[in-house]
């Protein structure tokens, strides 16, 4: 009589899952760290989206000594000629950056999929969009002064011999996948390659489109991503014009403090990164990491900011709340922007730039609903602004903490067929 226990097919996947993750670990204790070519990579994203980012916010800010500038007039005509009427109006026109960003970013995200290791994929995926938030900091606290001192001209000439450096780093240093790189040791390749052996394949096949649109788990990340983005344009547009309409202090023209927000945000960016892989090696499963971080970087931060007309005279609290906020809210990123590479690497840059697209859209429809709001109802409008954050954000993250999912789905999986 046979003794043996037979094992269901879902427990025979988790032994071997398991058996993948020990394997995985050993291997990586015989491999670098942060001097590897993979952070190398990580930290030449960084400084793309660095310069991306800073090269996006230095035309909000440089353009009010572009328009009193007298010195410099026929170039300011020259300069604002193809601009939107309303984009003097500074960091509210987030729109007109979408374009920039979206081609930055399209190129960026093919390469989480051949170069992440599973266990390291937040880390290194938060430490390249970290530099978004660094961008926004170093700019804010430089580009004043530098117009101040040497004039807003140099302001792009900097941060523009800066973005040529960048272009001559992404050349030297980036390349499609670990097999290609020329300077990769044979023991972090093999790791890499090994680690992604059961995403990755290099057969070509097409999009399965309809499958894809009746997905729950991946309209649950689309859905989530413009939940945040509705939170973060609400963050970084209109919580600045709230405490300057009731403290009567316009942060942003202090450079000081403008910048707080965003150097919080460049560390806990990274922090959320090592965080979401700490708990990954704590044997959790990748759906409940995703969804923790992804539920810290959305719920405190909509809280704190509906929060914000309850406290009456206190400046000091509400800015220490926006700080919080702002900080927190960059967690998502090793959480909903990062989880369609769980559940279709195969696809991942496809469909890592439609979720982004998908949530931009908040970017468009927030500052019109806001201001819409804001016109109609100036007693009580910021309540209503803030609590439609808090409704729209909370919603969202509900639908994708219920329907979201961490492993790979049917229609991402290689169809495999077999001739009769």
């Amino acid at each position: 009589m046979d003794t043996r226990t037979k094992l269901s097919p879902t427990e025979g996947e988790s032994i071997h899952s398991q058996d993948m993750q020990l394997d995985e670990k050993l291997i990586s204790r015989k491999v670098q760290g942060l001097c590897s070519v993979r952070y190398g990579l990580a930290f030449s994203v960084h400084m793309c989206n660095f310069i991306l980012m800073a090269q996006n916010v230095i035309m909000n800010i440089t353009m009010v000594a572009m328009v009193n500038s007298t010195d410099h007039q026929a170039q300011v005509n020259v300069s604002t000629d193809g601009l939107p009427a309303n984009s003097l109006d500074g960091p509210s026109q987030a729109p007109k950056s979408l374009p920039a960003e979206g081609a930055g970013f399209g190129g960026q995200f093919a390469l989480w999929g051949k170069w992440s290791p599973p266990h390291e994929r937040s880390r290194l995926f938060s430490i390249a969009l970290s530099g978004l938030a660094l961008g926004s900091c170093i700019v804010t606290l430089l580009s004043g002064f530098i117009s101040l001192i040497l004039g807003w001209p140099f302001a792009f000439y900097i941060f523009g011999a800066v973005g040529c450096i960048c272009f001559l780093l992404w050349i030297g240093l980036v390349f499609d996948d670990p097999s290609s790189h020329p300077w990769i040791s044979i023991s972090e390749k093999e790791y890499i390659i090994s680690s992604l052996s059961q995403e990755v394949s290099s057969s070509k096949q097409p999009l399965p489109i309809k499958a894809m649109l009746c997905s729950l788990p991946l309209w649950s990340i689309h859905f989530c991503c413009f939940g945040h983005q509705w939170l973060v344009v609400v963050l970084l547009i209109h919580t600045p014009t709230y405490i300057n309409s009731v403290f009567n202090v316009n942060i942003r023209d202090n450079g000081i403090l403008s910048a707080l927000p965003f150097l919080f945000a460049w560390v806990c960016s990274i922090l959320g990164g090592v965080l979401a892989d700490f708990l990954l090696t704590k044997n959790f499963r990748i759906v409940t990491v995703r969804k923790i971080v992804t539920l810290v970087g959305n719920l405190p931060c909509s809280a704190f900011i509906v929060a914000l007309p309850y406290l009456g005279s206190s400046y000091v609290t509400t800015v220490a709340l926006l700080i919080l906020a702002c900080a927190l809210s960059t967690f998502a990123q090793s959480g909903i922007y990062i989880n369609v590479l769980d559940i279709a690497p195969r696809h991942s840059s496809f469909l890592m730039g439609t979720s982004r697209g998908f949530a931009h859209t908040a970017a468009i429809l927030s500052p019109t609903v806001n201001g819409f709001l804001l016109n109609q109802d100036p007693e009580f409008a910021w309540r209503k602004v803030f609590f439609l954050l808090f409704a729209i954000n909370t919603l969202c993250l509900i639908f994708y903490l219920i329907f979201g999912k961490g492993d790979v789905q049917d229609w991402a999986k290689e169809n495999k067929r077999t001739r009769l």
